[in-house]
């Protein structure tokens, strides 16, 4: 009877503890590298954009035609964007979130 409570104590709160042993792991080794990871993805993401919004710019972008589906998703953050990329207003005449 004993064995069961423990039992129903640790997944009581959903993880086990080789799941809580992971996540400490993870934190442990990941923690002095997030900023690092964090600005890669942004760097990445800001790529992915101007790749999107090539065309658009005036800069040929061969996938252009695949490109295109993309554009009503990354509408919303075109304004994160475009500020951090260092532009005051839109530079397309077509969106103007300014």
């Amino acid at each position: 009877m004993d064995k069961h409570n423990k039992i129903d104590k640790n997944s009581r709160d959903g993880k086990s503890w080789l799941a809580k042993l992971e996540e400490g792991l993870h934190d442990y080794y990941a923690a002095p590298y997030r900023r690092s990871f964090a600005r890669a993805q942004r760097d990445e993401d800001d790529l992915f954009m101007l790749l999107v919004f090539a065309e658009s710019l005036g800069i040929p972008n061969p996938a252009a035609f695949y490109t295109i589906e993309l554009l009503p998703i990354v509408y919303d953050r075109f304004h994160e964007w475009h500020t951090r990329m260092g532009m005051e207003r839109s530079p397309m005449d077509h969106i103007s979130c300014c």
